[in-house]
């Protein structure tokens, strides 16, 4: 899959983690009976998190390190217990962004979408209802004619997620589900509206209301979020256990302006390379 570097200026290619395993699970018929009965289910991501905490994953670290030439200088010099104590690593994050840019709130690969009149979103070749991501008709009337931000974090990213500017919790909710890979190859699933997920509206000073999604994938045991009420520009809203996964973020209609490259790419259905912090797009006059 074609990914667009914006800091290097460059396209690439990504590095599937479990690739083959993947295609057998959802390319073949027995492989879609074992997802279904076991391999989505929230109780085998947690079975998986017990090795995953285990000290015998540490074996784990240094080739995951080597294959995926992450960057352990950018992070906090420590030692660590298990894959899992790597996997939810950390790193001091400067905030450096004027009030009023839009800036990614997650290391990931980024895609804009539209919201349409009927709450309806488009994102690759699957259809999704406002009402049935967020299970709240209301709300998600609010939202039409808005903007859609997906930020998917693969293995290699940094797994901790912070808040995209100052401000206050309204509400949050947990909606259960089960847990499908959130590659293009689970298409079929609508994974955003079957997985697992936690939704929390946001009130922020520059923004608006804000909508966001945390959603679990397969091997996605657990989305950790801390107990706030007031939060500031990038400070951590909270991590998710081992394993990529996805937020969602809603805005409402004329709130933000993205940057024009990412609108292009993502017209493209083309995914774009960010990092916490950077500009995206910024305040609607």
């Amino acid at each position: 899959m074609k990914i667009w570097d914006r800091k290097r200026n460059i396209f690439y290619e990504e590095k599937e983690y479990g690739k083959k395993k993947l295609d057998f699970l959802y390319n073949t018929f027995l492989g879609r009976i074992l997802l279904k009965l076991i391999f989505s289910r929230v109780w085998f991501s947690k079975l998986q998190a017990i090795y995953q905490n285990s000290k015998i994953s540490k074996r784990k670290i240094l080739p995951f390190i080597l294959k995926y030439n992450v960057d352990m200088s950018v992070y906090e010099n420590q030692s660590y217990n298990s894959f899992a104590d790597f996997f939810k690593r950390k790193r001091d994050i400067k905030n450096e962004s004027f009030e009023n840019e839009l800036i990614a709130i997650a290391d990931s690969k980024l895609q804009v979408f539209s919201i349409q009149d009927n709450l309806e979103l488009k994102i690759k070749q699957s259809i999704y209802s406002l009402n049935e991501l967020i299970q709240d008709e209301q709300i998600a009337k609010k939202y039409k004619d808005g903007t859609c931000l997906i930020y998917r974090l693969s293995m290699d990213d940094y797994h901790r997620f912070m808040f995209l500017d100052d401000g206050n919790i309204i509400n949050s909710k947990k909606i259960k589900g089960v847990l499908h890979t959130i590659r293009p190859i689970s298409k079929r699933y609508n994974v955003f509206c079957q997985n697992s997920r936690q939704v929390t509206f946001l009130n922020t000073k520059n923004f608006g209301r804000v909508i966001q999604i945390e959603v679990g994938a397969m091997l996605v045991g657990k989305i950790v979020n801390y107990k706030k009420i007031n939060f500031k520009r990038l400070e951590e809203k909270g991590y998710f256990d081992f394993g990529g996964s996805t937020i969602v973020q809603l805005f409402e209609k004329e709130k933000i302006k993205i940057d024009g490259d990412i609108l292009a790419k993502s017209k493209e259905n083309i995914e774009t390379k960010v990092e916490i912090g950077m500009k995206i797009g910024e305040k609607y006059d």
